[in-house]
């Protein structure tokens, strides 16, 4: 079964290189042009897996700085075209492009003088020779075995979708100040406005020993503060190194005579550290992008003075204590 999901993600891949090559990058540049001189809304329609895909659209547009709705073309007809203002651009999504539901908002648009933008799989239909812009979702065939499930197509149009929310978002000059601002909820939000000191487990809760500090006085001290490391600190409160668990065990796998360790001789010399001001997201990154993750980080204030401990696990709790 394995060799169908590859056969699968192989053909998803291949229908994104093939709208690569052939991207109508004028075509583009006039949507992205279009949207972004009006004041107004984008207006999100399709059916079926086109509708969730401009569903999911609408909702990228709105977080990277585009005002977007998503309008259910079978409820337009019924009462919610009032959503319109006037001249609010219109972007429809169609593998077929002959969709029935979606062509009949046509005449109906042009009442509302909005410009028609064709998210579409057929160059040739109906909906790409009625609308006044084309965007090209068209594939070469679906991935699923039997060729008819909506994949590659859904993919193709996802990501030209993306690519657009994307080039608004540059041609805006949207920041990540303005994006944490539509997201001040759940881990992304965390990330995003939290930073490193709301989260750093003070000096005064890490364990700390000298260098001289015997490895059983190491195990004691991290014992009786749990936190997963122990600062090596000289007279001045200064760091000298970093101990782990991690380090404990290694010390433990790999020495015969351990009543001849002292924490000089196990810990970090030079350990990755962060500031308080540092943004939570970023730290995540740090620990987390890299071959051997990082558990925990010594963190710094503006002075350089070691202040506690950042744990990645710390990042993830749900609420601050």
């Amino acid at each position: 079964m394995h060799c169908v999901g590859k056969k699968v993600l192989a053909e998803e891949i291949a229908s994104l290189s093939r709208i690569y090559e052939r991207f109508d990058e004028v075509s583009f540049a006039k949507v992205v042009s279009v949207i972004l001189n009006h004041p107004g809304k984008v207006v999100f329609t399709g059916i079926g897996k086109s509708g969730y895909i401009a569903q999911k659209l609408a909702s990228t547009f709105n977080s990277t700085g585009t005002r977007a709705v998503f309008l259910h073309p079978a409820e337009a007809m019924h009462g919610d075209f009032g959503i319109y203002s006037e001249g609010d651009p219109s972007i429809l999504l169609s593998r077929s492009g002959s969709t029935e539901e979606v062509l009949r908002l046509m005449p109906i648009l042009k009442q509302f003088n909005s410009p028609i933008i064709a998210l579409v799989g057929n160059l040739a239909s109906p909906l790409a020779r009625q609308a006044d812009f084309v965007l090209d979702a068209s594939i070469v065939r679906e991935a699923d075995p039997l060729g008819f499930v909506p994949t590659s197509s859904t993919t193709v149009a996802l990501a030209l979708g993306d690519a657009l929310a994307c080039a608004l978002m540059e041609a805006r000059g949207f920041q990540k100040n303005d994006f944490f601002k539509f997201h001040p909820g759940g881990q992304l939000g965390k990330n995003l406005c939290k930073t490193v000191g709301e989260f750093t487990c003070p000096l005064a809760q890490v364990a700390c020993v000298p260098s001289e500090a015997s490895l059983r006085r190491v195990v004691i001290e991290m014992t009786e503060k749990p936190l997963g490391a122990a600062f090596v600190l000289d007279e001045n409160k200064r760091l000298l190194g970093l101990i782990t668990d991690g380090d404990i065990r290694r010390c433990l796998q790999s020495c015969q005579d351990i009543e001849q360790v002292f924490a000089k001789n196990i810990m970090q010399t030079h350990p990755i550290t962060v500031a308080t001001s540092l943004h939570l997201g970023d730290a995540v990154r740090l620990m987390e992008d890299r071959p051997r993750q990082l558990s925990v980080l010594p963190v710094f204030d503006e002075s350089r003075n070691c202040v506690g401990l950042f744990r990645l696990h710390d990042a993830y709790r749900r609420e601050l204590k």
